[in-house]
């Protein structure tokens, strides 16, 4: 998985970044501060594949859910300098998150990323692959999965259940360098 990350910091480029989310057919991701739906399955398959791994998100998502995620070093990024919380890692940007992920987790580990809208703008240009859910319905919300060049993107694998599916998607070019922001 080769990157590279022009940056003061060190960044490590054995870490896989993924992301994990559940967009609607019209790229509704949330609604009101929540999910617009309630899927359990979905709700297992994401605590399966984040336990135990970093988990980042953004400050409204983290309030969204209200504490922090167990068995899991959970990464908070906010704008503001006044926010803490107990039981988080609190940063400033995507890529302090990065540098504060690659300091708690072992070689070749993976990175989940798991919202919001912004934070999934930043993250598309690491990731290396994508677990999405994708809900056949479009839904009303306010918040939005970001665009992204499907032809990039490999389908690894899915999942077919009655009303979403269960996606695994591959970076078709992993050799990306990235230059910082």
């Amino acid at each position: 998985m080769p990157r590279s990350l022009t940056s003061r910091r060190r960044w490590r480029s054995d870490m896989r970044i993924s992301i994990i989310a559940a967009v609607a057919e019209n790229g509704v991701i949330g609604r009101d501060g929540g999910l617009p739906w309630r899927l359990p399955e979905d709700m297992k398959r994401f605590k399966a594949l984040t336990m135990g791994k970093p988990v980042i998100m953004g400050r409204k998502t983290f309030e969204s859910i209200g504490v922090p995620l167990p068995g899991r070093p959970n990464i908070v990024i906010t704008r503001s300098r006044d926010f803490s919380a107990k039981g988080v890692h609190v940063v400033h940007g995507f890529k302090d998150a990065l540098d504060k992920a690659s300091s708690l987790v072992g070689d070749g580990d993976e990175i989940m990323v798991i919202g919001g809208a912004e934070i999934y703008r930043s993250a598309l240009a690491f990731a290396s692959r994508l677990y999405l859910t994708e809900v056949h319905e479009a839904v009303e919300g306010d918040a939005r999965f970001p665009d992204f060049e499907r032809r990039r993107w490999r389908e690894a694998s899915r999942d077919r259940h009655p009303g979403y599916d269960f996606v695994v998607l591959e970076r078709i070019n992993d050799d990306v360098t990235i230059q910082a922001f």
